[in-house]
């Protein structure tokens, strides 16, 4: 657990009450939600910690292990035991995708200066498919005052390499950090959304909280440092949302660490989302990211659907965003990243994979177009079941475009950067297990 984590908040006390177990936190919430009348047939599992990448090979193989014996249905291992190597784990993820409760994704949260080739295979190995990035800010005196140890450098190299390898990819963005200000914050968000360098596939907002335990607390007393007031905070996340692409989601406005422990600013309003929300509403204004759009229990299923599509260049290729919305694009009903390996960011068709082989980032995935995210919104669904918006065929319908649009382009294949628990949905669609990753020939 590091540092900027207490122990009063919600996810912590889960850690405690397990005594920080993998295979007993996962067991515990997978209990919890079901008794709440979630379905847990499929997981996407967020692992919290700060800097996931520099914990020891072995230890991550035994920890995300752990968590799949969870949701294969088995009981815990004692940490004392000697760790499992990657063998083990690979016997335990093929389990899993006939368990009752299938890990779909897998995220984990790492410094974007740890983001290597060599990690990148590490991470697939164990069946990560989404990365977190600390990168908090995109401007260098405000890291290298807030001493971050890494500069912007790092953050463009490792959104890149990421995405090249198929990661669907979260920036955490803080704004209020010593050294900047509310018009550079502003700038910071409207630059992340038109510089290709960037282009997070979500993001979470998270202002800084000013809470004892930090060293900033002492610049705080001596009036070196004041945090944004809520109606500063509140004015800037309204003007925030504005620069916010339909393709990108935000997840979260603000950490989930108890008002008691916040000593001052805007942040200590826990539902700062709500706020915000409030008052765009009253600006005549609204939210386009995917969480404001997103369908729910409100699900419609006489409403005529639409499929969109949107292009934008992103380190170094072309990322295609197809969805499923109503005709307003109010109500967002399923959505898939693709990404066309490729510098040439001309018209739609126009580009062709180089003797090069650009996309191969890693062997199997040379000459690939790759998809990086298949979503459906909505109520969930138990597998087998046919619900109003999930197995009724959205994604199918997606995939089918997105094979169109690789041919299209001149790719021989197509890959996927599946969740263990989804390769069987794959299978069906006629992709094969290659080196981590779901592929299909398309010739």
């Amino acid at each position: 657990m590091p540092k900027s984590y207490l122990e009063k908040e919600p996810a912590v006390q889960r850690a405690i009450l397990n005594q920080y177990h993998p295979c007993k936190q996962v067991k515990t919430r997978l209990e919890s939600l079901a008794a709440t009348g979630h379905p847990t047939d499929k997981i996407e599992l967020r692992i919290i910690g700060a800097t996931w990448s520099c914990y020891p090979k072995r230890y991550q193989a035994w920890f995300i292990g752990q968590c799949f014996r969870a949701a294969n249905g088995l009981d815990p291992v004692s940490a004392n035991l000697p760790r499992p190597s990657l063998d083990t784990l690979l016997t335990a993820q093929k389990r899993n995708e006939q368990a009752k409760s299938r890990i779909i994704g897998i995220t984990i949260e790492t410094r974007p200066d740890y983001i290597t080739l060599d990690e990148i295979k590490q991470l697939r190995k164990l069946g990560i498919t989404r990365v977190e990035l600390g990168a908090q800010s995109i401007y260098d005196d405000v890291l290298k005052l807030n001493k971050r140890g890494h500069g912007i450098k790092q953050t463009i190299q490792a959104t890149g390499l990421l995405k090249d390898a198929g990661f669907k990819v979260s920036y955490q963005i803080m704004p209020n950090l010593p050294g900047s200000t509310l018009k550079k914050d502003k700038e910071m968000f409207k630059e992340l959304f038109s510089n290709p360098a960037f282009m997070p596939d979500a993001l979470k907002i998270y202002p800084l909280a000013l809470v004892k335990q930090a060293p900033l607390y002492k610049w705080y007393k001596q009036g070196k440092y004041r945090p944004y007031s809520q109606k500063q905070l509140t004015k800037l996340l309204v003007e925030i949302k504005k620069y916010i692409p339909r393709w990108c989601r935000v997840e979260r406005i603000i950490r989930d660490i108890p008002s008691t422990n916040i000593m001052a600013g805007g942040a200590k309003k826990t539902n700062l989302r709500e706020i915000v929300q409030k008052q765009m509403a009253a600006d005549g204004q609204k939210c386009q990211c995917i969480r404001c759009r997103e369908v729910g229990a409100d699900y419609n299923t006489k409403e005529k659907l639409y499929l969109f599509r949107e292009d934008y260049p992103a380190s170094g290729a072309r990322e295609v965003f197809l969805s499923f919305e109503n005709k307003t694009r109010t109500r967002l009903y399923a959505i898939l990243r693709l990404r066309l390996p490729r510098p040439d960011l001309g018209s739609r068709g126009s580009s062709r994979p180089d003797s090069r082989g650009r996309g191969g980032l890693l062997a199997v995935l040379k000459n690939a177009a790759l998809i990086r995210e298949l979503h459906t919104y909505g109520p969930a669904t138990p597998l087998g079941q046919k619900g109003p918006s999930q197995h009724r065929g959205l994604g199918k319908k997606l995939i089918q475009e997105a094979e169109r649009i690789t041919r299209q382009t001149g790719f021989p294949k197509i890959a996927v950067i599946s969740g263990i628990g989804a390769k069987p949905y794959y299978r069906k669609l006629n992709y094969r297990l290659k080196d981590t990753y779901m592929l299909k020939n398309l010739q």
